[in-house]
């Protein structure tokens, strides 16, 4: 009898053991799924600042942006997200149109209902959010000053989004540490200038020095304690585009590849951002070998009017990408809206060729900006593929300088895919 009750015993042990053991395992990873949604660079140019004159039609001309438009995609895209209840949102900064704190207000209460319903939303300030020395509203026939808001304000502002409830903050940026779960954390990156702005905003951004080594601490403290970390930050972490460093360095943070290295051997595998207003998805390997993804997503201020809805595991992110098409009487939303950014694009790329000096004749100059325009356009939507108006366009350009060209050589999109894929985070 006491052998048979040893037995016993023995085998309650090891099941308790056992099940302590599976509790243990299952607490070592993501518990079920992690619905997240990102939306970014809504630009949100409240309608108390706006009224029918020359000011906001000149604002509406120089940007491409309908006011009522924009507002239209949001709600949208805000109602699909309340469909869909998400777990998680994502505002990956430039919220506001150009810091105008009545945008900020008006911005919020967009976001009660989805706040309201369970929907937890973490944001970040973008370079047109913070201390904007040249706000404005556009009512009548000239554009006037108005309210931006502080660093300190921003935070109360959005106490609700982040930062009350935050595990860690920076003291040397708006930087903060948001713990989703017990094995999920998001390091929430300020790279913003804002305290240099002096007439106007500036484009680029930077992590500090200690920022970095405050995201490091956390890193190598999730991986003691098994936690699972993503991040989020407004400006580029990684190249999306050949040369991006060198043409449009604006849009990576300082010392990009320096620091998308650190980060990826600390542990950081993705990280969330707009800014360039491209939906597109990249990664960089470190010299040891670790690889960091950059999730860029596209503005809904402009073309492609892009969003994320996402299913997060212990094992991977899985991504998928929705667009707003159409509109309640627009539904060519997006050929119009892509007609307006072509003819932006073309006027931009025309006109810095010019300035460049550069000795060219006018055919080839317009063959390269034609080259530019369609690589663009391909771009901002993600998933470039090389069809005939593109191969057109690149060997009208190399008959313009004499030379031959085969498009099925140029590199027009980094790995992996931009809209829907699966990243591994084992």
């Amino acid at each position: 009898m006491k052998s048979k009750t040893c037995l016993i015993h023995k085998r309650g042990t090891i099941l308790i053991l056992f099940i302590l053991f599976l509790g243990y395992y299952a607490s070592s990873g993501i518990a079920g799924t992690v619905k997240v949604a990102v939306i970014t660079d809504i630009h949100f140019l409240d309608k108390n600042l706006v009224a029918e004159g020359e000011a906001l039609s000149a604002y509406e001309r120089a940007t491409g942006r309908n006011i009522a438009d924009l507002h239209a995609v949001l709600d949208t895209v805000l109602a699909d997200l309340t469909r869909e209840a998400p777990d998680l949102l994502l505002i990956t900064g430039d919220i506001t149109n150009h810091g105008e704190k009545q945008s900020h207000l008006g911005f919020i209460e967009k976001l009660r209902l989805l706040q309201n319903q369970g929907t937890r939303i973490l944001v970040i300030p973008g370079n047109h959010d913070i201390n904007i020395p040249d706000t404005k509203a556009y009512r009548g026939n000239k554009a006037t000053p108005t309210e931006t808001i502080s660093k300190e304000e921003f935070i109360e502002l959005y106490a609700p989004f982040g930062y009350s409830d935050a595990l860690k903050r920076d003291e040397a940026s708006l930087s903060y540490l948001a713990g989703i779960n017990d094995s999920l954390w998001f390091l929430c990156f300020d790279t913003n200038r804002y305290e240099e702005h002096t007439t106007k905003s500036i484009t680029g951004g930077r992590l500090l020095p200690e920022t970095m080594d405050w995201a490091i601490d956390i890193l190598d403290e999730a991986k003691d304690k098994g936690i699972i970390v993503l991040g989020m930050m407004h400006h580029g972490l990684v190249e999306h585009m050949p040369y991006q460093a060198a043409f449009f360095p604006q849009y990576l943070i300082d010392g990009w590849e320096k620091n998308a290295g650190l980060l990826a051997d600390a542990g950081l595998k993705v990280v969330f951002t707009g800014h360039f207003h491209a939906n597109d998805i990249t990664m960089h390997t470190s010299s040891a070998g670790n690889v960091i993804y950059d999730v860029e997503t596209a503005s809904l201020a402009q073309y492609p009017f892009a969003y994320r809805l996402m299913e997060l595991t212990d094992t991977v992110l899985s991504i998928d990408t929705r667009f707003v098409t159409s509109l309640p009487g627009n539904p060519d939303l997006a050929a119009i809206y892509r007609d307006k950014l072509e003819a932006i694009t073309r006027r931009v790329a025309k006109n810095r060729l010019e300035e460049l000096g550069i000795p060219m004749y006018q055919e080839t100059i317009e063959a390269l900006t034609d080259v530019i325009v369609k690589l663009s356009l391909m771009h901002v939507k993600g998933d470039e593929k090389l069809d005939p108006e593109m191969q057109m366009a690149i060997r009208l350009f190399a008959d313009q300088m004499g030379s031959e060209a085969d498009p099925e050589l140029f590199i027009f999109d980094f790995p992996p895919e931009d809209n829907r894929v699966v990243i591994p985070l084992q």
